[in-house]
């Protein structure tokens, strides 16, 4: 659901050793979901350009909408347990959170918890 999972800043989290990891690890799987993830110039305006959270939570919501994520998953998908992986450090801040929370109103019936 990360927009950049290869990028030099990715560290151990990049594409293909997460995989690996999770694969040895925990013997889970790794999806790579860009629709799940925002726009670089929605990022680059809240990062760089300060643009505030209200209005970087509304564009994304509608970027969910418009792609229709609800209709793209199935809560299987979801089921028995899945991980969002995201680079804020809390839920406050985060496009994970809103992502579950947007399905959560579409499917109903998702259990969220924030590690």
């Amino acid at each position: 659901m990360r927009l950049h999972n290869s990028s030099q800043l990715a560290a151990f989290s990049k594409q293909d050793d997460l995989a690996y990891f999770l694969r040895v690890i925990c013997s889970a799987s790794y999806r790579h979901e860009p629709l799940l993830a925002p726009t670089q110039p929605m990022l680059d305006h809240y990062r760089k350009e300060k643009g505030g959270w209200a209005e970087y939570e509304r564009q994304f919501r509608a970027l969910l909408a418009e792609r229709q994520i609800e209709t793209q998953f199935s809560p299987q998908l979801f089921e028995p347990t899945s991980v969002l992986l995201c680079s804020e450090a809390t839920a406050d801040h985060c496009h994970r959170r809103l992502v579950l929370e947007y399905l959560q109103e579409h499917w109903g019936n998702l259990r969220i918890i924030h590690l």
